[in-house]
């Protein structure tokens, strides 16, 4: 439904990327697609070749498509992180810096991603939360833009490719206490305070685990020993994990996948062998099943202490 709201000022951002700042009075005239993404977001990394798929192909009839970079979690912030994400992304439409959610006030969000369809009148036509629905955006662009031309192929690679939707049956798994749920290391946790804990004998499926010594914060779990590992049960094809180095780097570490080596259901940051390194803060993706799909045990070693880790999703 058209909500026919003029888009709100920008003028919350903190900084911009690939463009001097923008606000209605520089974009009337253009159709514009907002979209409010964080760097660590599943659902945007595999949403985006949509968006750079349509910059790319309508940008000589008008369209502007503007990301707002709103970061979901602290280690978000820095301009750096987001710039490095750009570029890993090869984006080069531009990117405002929502870092005091000002502009995701603004237009009322709540979603990582969000879409907002704007027409040359700066008036909202329409909005879309999450992946999908692809092909009817495009279409809405095109009645903005006046053209009528065949859809975008597009086709995500690596971390951006489609999920497996028929086999995603775990949900996002977050890790600090926050938001977190389905501990099952043995013992009550303890929040703010470093102790050791251990693995179950058997994880069940949408679980997760600690084991070595880790202090559970409100928005994640830091390893405060070399040696410490996080484990989560899972049924879907891919297994990402949200990870920061916080003041080291790199950190070294080793996946297993039901006690072996991944092989080749390894993700895209790790290898054969599972040796993967935590240099940044990202999404780091560790499983991705070859063949049939079934539930699997994911577990994350560190050979050093100082990781953080935030949550868990799939694929």
């Amino acid at each position: 439904m058209f909500s026919r709201l003029h888009m709100p000022p920008l003028a919350g951002a903190t900084a911009w990327l690939n463009s001097e700042p923008l606000g209605p009075a520089e974009l009337r005239g253009h159709a514009v697609v907002v979209n409010f993404w964080t760097l660590t977001c599943i659902n945007w990394l595999r949403q985006e070749p949509y968006l750079r798929a349509w910059s790319q192909a309508y940008r000589s009839q008008g369209l502007v498509v503007m990301g707002v970079h709103t970061p979901e979690f602290s280690f978000e912030h820095p301009i750096d992180g987001v710039r490095r994400a750009t570029a890993d992304r090869a984006i080069d439409y531009p990117v405002a810096i929502d870092n005091d959610h000002r502009i995701w006030s603004a237009f009322d969000n709540h979603y990582w991603p969000a879409l907002y369809f704007v027409d040359a009148e700066g008036l909202i036509r329409d909005q879309h939360f999450g992946e999908g629905r692809y092909e009817e955006s495009e279409r809405l662009l095109q009645r903005l833009l006046g053209v009528q031309w065949p859809l975008s192929a597009v086709e995500g690679t690596g971390v951006e490719a489609a999920a497996d939707w028929g086999n995603l049956h775990t949900p996002e798994t977050y890790l600090g206490y926050a938001r977190g749920g389905h501990f099952a290391s043995p013992g009550d946790a303890e929040i703010d305070r470093r102790r050791a804990y251990h693995l179950p004998e058997r994880l069940r499926a949408g679980h997760w685990a600690l084991h070595g010594e880790w202090t559970i914060g409100p928005e994640d779990v830091v390893l405060g020993a070399a040696g410490g590992s996080v484990a989560c049960r899972f049924h879907a094809r891919d297994a990402h994990l949200v990870l920061s180095p916080g003041a080291r780097d790199p950190i070294p570490f080793l996946v297993r996948v039901d006690g072996a080596a991944p092989g080749r259901s390894h993700g895209v940051d790790v290898d054969e062998d599972g040796n993967g390194t935590l240099r940044e803060g990202r999404l780091y993706q560790l499983v991705r099943q070859q063949g049939a799909v079934h539930d699997r045990t994911v577990q994350v070693e560190f050979s050093e202490p100082g990781a953080h880790a935030y949550s868990f999703t799939f694929g």
